[in-house]
């Protein structure tokens, strides 16, 4: 029987008439759809500024030098292309939930990678999850989408997280700034707000996507109750009883404002997603509000 596909063409259209957005100005090739205040060709007049050799000559304004007997550039609004990096968590504690953190983040991921490629934007997929595994490049418009589909739909959940050798290897990887989505549920029995501190501090715009499953923020069960965790097999007991199960909730709160405050003041967005949340209200709702994406 053929797989279904992980979103449906009807969800796709809706998608075209919108765009990835990201909210620092960055240094980048021409192109792209969101303006910065760089100087060079483009589309939209900005300023002048005085000539100087080696300086295209084509941007010179030869009327003011009729005028003014001085050359002058003529200085443009640049769309640079910025490049956009879609961390993705694979490690086995996405398979939580119903529908599974897993599926539900390669639904997402298949979303803003349509977006871009209908925008002409470049969009790289980078699995993680002990460390980055290969990425996918995305680019050239819709007609590129089928390979993006079978590349999400081809992954598979394994290892544990490991945030810090991600981080490191990251920064290694990519030393030009951009755009850097991660969708994961920032499980990790580290903290994993120092290394996204540490992409932060390299220049990299974050948006943080965290999903969970109901049960990771309300736990369903009560009594005495055998652990086990899903990544590293390590087993706990514990008694789970109401004033428990709130103190747990309310941790999972904290946690969550957390990596929002730790967004913000980086100049970044946070999405905190249940995976309950219907694809197409989570992008045209939460992601939609942040301005994570626009119309």
């Amino acid at each position: 029987m053929p797989q279904q596909p992980l979103i449906e063409r009807s969800f796709l259209e809706k998608l075209e008439r919108l765009t990835i957005h990201w909210q620092q100005s960055f240094a980048g090739i021409v192109g792209g759809h969101n303006s910065s205040r760089f100087s060079g060709p483009g589309q939209e007049f900005l300023d002048h500024r005085h000539f100087h050799q080696g300086d295209d000559l084509r941007a010179i304004n030869w009327r003011a030098y009729l005028r003014l007997e001085k050359l002058f550039l003529k200085m443009f609004q640049v769309e640079p292309r910025v490049p956009v990096r879609l961390l993705l968590d694979v490690s086995l504690s996405m398979t939580n939930g119903s529908p599974s953190k897993f599926d539900y983040a390669r639904k997402l991921a298949a979303a803003l990678c349509y977006v871009a490629l209908v925008r002409l934007d470049t969009i790289s997929i980078q699995p993680f999850a002990g460390t980055l595994l290969d990425p996918f490049p995305c680019s050239g418009g819709r007609h590129r989408f089928a390979p993006v589909m079978n590349f999400l739909m081809g992954l598979q959940p394994q290892g544990r997280t490991n945030y810090f050798e991600v981080a490191r290897r990251f920064v290694s990887n990519n030393t030009q700034r951009g755009l850097l989505i991660i969708i994961s549920d920032y499980l990790d029995d580290s903290d994993c707000s120092k290394p996204i501190q540490y992409m932060a501090d390299f220049g990299h715009e974050v948006l943080l996507v965290h999903l969970w499953a109901e049960e990771d923020r309300t736990p369903p069960w009560t009594g005495e109750l055998d652990l086990e965790d899903v990544e590293t097999g390590a087993q706990l007991q514990i008694s789970l009883d109401d004033e428990a199960r709130q103190a747990y909730t309310e941790a999972f709160d904290n946690f969550a404002r957390e990596l929002q405050e730790l967004a913000m003041r980086n100049g970044g967005r946070y999405v905190g997603l249940p995976v309950s949340t219907p694809i197409e209200e989570a992008v045209f709702g939460p992601l939609a509000r942040t301005k994570a994406v626009v119309g």
